[in-house]
């Protein structure tokens, strides 16, 4: 049974509840604004940097590996990360962690303001306690970014190609000098026709960049590069996977004390962002095509896990339920498979719902007196090869009526969160309802957890009871006064 494993990490996850910040960052606000002349004070250097950019799914996803040194006279505790104003709105799931002790969790984070006339954005990190001059540190920074792919040739034929084109800087964006770096691209595969080439000259060991090796590429390593230098560089690459995007996605989660059940139901907003296709769509070939199941561009099958137990789930898109679905329960994990009644090509839209009940006991436990402790995934949704990015994620956990002094805790950086009422038949005060939203998130997020402890006293239990029963009390009586009634006309005669 899951109900131990689940107990003891909920447990463990209250003791460190009161102390634990709200994850409340803001992406794109902050507390600081800077004008566009701000540099950041020069009290770091890079000692070695090495950045590893993934490009096997449908987003870069970029990793950095960095060792700084405090070159002040004063301990140092905050990091700055510079992004250009155009591409810092696509950044998402932004951690820094102490690479050689990742046991102690991630970095404060926070974004800083630029006015317009800045053309350079920063991501500010705070070390969890300062530098001291002359020493060192490990961090490993990991984030994504989304429609940062473009496909070239934006229209391509049915059967045809398609290849994702991906502009970056040689030298990873730095606000301080770096003594010493390197860049690795690693490719679904090695069809990669076109490429800039750096000379020699600017390569440490007088090397023609890139060095290629397979699926991966290395630009450098790069010796004394100053603060704020940029090197472009183009790539352009074979992806035979669709570029699934998710403009919006709302998830509700409704807990039900006097059914046992936890409700799910989410709502997408899906669009393919890789090549469009130059002709109209031809079934025809499509079928034909389907009997040698080639790699394609498009988006045919959608596959969702889902906990083990889950009962009645359904799907519901635009016009009905006209798409093909099928449900495969198991012990370990569930199987939701979706096949839209068309293929997804790139700039096509399919909008659908879903939903399921699982039993309330896997996610909720008691844990003292009227309190309750709430353990859900953040996020759920596909499961799929390329990936799936989303721009925006609403989710609304619905509490039982009466629910009172809601609080929550979750590692997915949020810019929004609200307690309000929700109102439902039959209720009266209307049920608390804790409604997140975090944007730029990817499937990579499935595996977090978001913690909700509230309290739920047992007299609000018998509320929903108690007005039915009035309810039904106040209908009979009004039947009663409404049947006494002497609706003859005129006198009644006397016998």
């Amino acid at each position: 049974m899951r109900s131990f494993p689940l107990l003891s990490s909920c447990v463990a996850a209250l003791s460190s509840f009161a102390s634990a910040e709200l994850n409340h960052s803001q992406p794109l606000l902050s507390k600081q604004v800077l004008s566009g002349t701000f540099t950041p004070p020069q009290v770091f250097k890079n000692a070695n940097l090495v950045r590893t950019t993934n490009l096997d799914k449908s987003y870069p996803r970029e990793t950095i590996n960095v060792i700084i040194e405090n070159v002040d006279s004063k301990p140092q505790s905050e990091y700055y990360l510079p992004f250009e104003s155009s591409l810092i709105s696509n950044v998402g799931g932004f951690e820094a962690k102490d690479k050689k002790a990742p046991e102690l969790g991630n970095f404060k984070v926070e974004v800083v303001e630029f006015d317009t006339e800045s053309t350079t954005g920063f991501y500010l990190i705070h070390l969890p306690s300062p530098l001291a001059p002359k020493a060192q540190r490990t961090i490993s920074i990991t984030y994504s970014l989304l429609k940062s792919l473009s496909p070239v040739p934006a229209q391509i034929s049915q059967a045809d190609k398609q290849y994702l084109q991906y502009t970056f800087s040689a030298y990873t964006p730095s606000a301080y000098v770096t003594a010493n770096q390197k860049t690795k691209l690693k490719f679904p595969n090695v069809d990669v026709p076109d490429y800039t080439t750096l000379p020699s000259e600017l390569n440490a060991e007088k090397k023609t960049d890139p060095q290629r090796q397979g699926s991966t590429f290395t630009y450098g390593p790069y010796a004394d590069i100053p603060a704020g230098a940029s090197q472009p560089v183009t790539v352009r690459y074979e992806s035979t996977k669709p570029v699934t995007h998710a403009t919006l996605l709302e998830r509700d989660i409704e807990i039900s004390h006097w059914g046992g059940n936890l409700a799910t139901e989410e709502r997408y907003w899906l669009t393919n962002l890789g090549a469009s296709l130059k002709t109209h769509f031809s079934r025809v070939e499509w079928q034909k095509s389907q009997y040698m199941n080639p790699p394609t561009t498009a988006l045919k099958q959608i596959n969702i896990p889902l906990a083990p137990g889950v009962l009645s789930p359904y799907f519901v898109d635009d016009i009905g339920n006209v798409s093909t679905s099928r449900f495969r329960p198991g012990a370990r994990e569930s199987t939701l498979e979706l096949k839209p009644r068309y293929p997804i090509f790139g700039a096509w839209n399919y909008n659908f719902k879903i939903g399921w009940d699982a039993p309330l006991s896997t996610y909720l436990r008691k844990i003292s007196g009227d309190s309750y402790i709430l353990k859900v995934p953040f996020l759920e949704g596909p499961r799929m090869p390329e990936g799936v990015q989303y721009s925006r994620v609403n989710l609304r956990v619905i509490l039982p009526e009466g629910a009172t002094n809601v609080k929550f805790s979750t590692t997915v950086p949020l810019i929004d969160q609200s307690t309000t009422l929700h109102r439902t038949f039959m209720d009266t005060i209307g049920r608390t309802s804790l409604t997140l939203s975090a944007i730029n998130l990817i499937d990579d997020f499935r595996d977090r957890d978001l913690i909700v402890t509230y309290d739920y006293p047992w007299t609000a239990g018998f509320r929903k009871p108690m007005v039915i029963t009035l309810g039904m009390f106040a209908l009979l009586a009004v039947v009663y006064v409404v049947g006494s009634v002497d609706t003859s006309i005129g006198k009644k005669k006397n016998a």
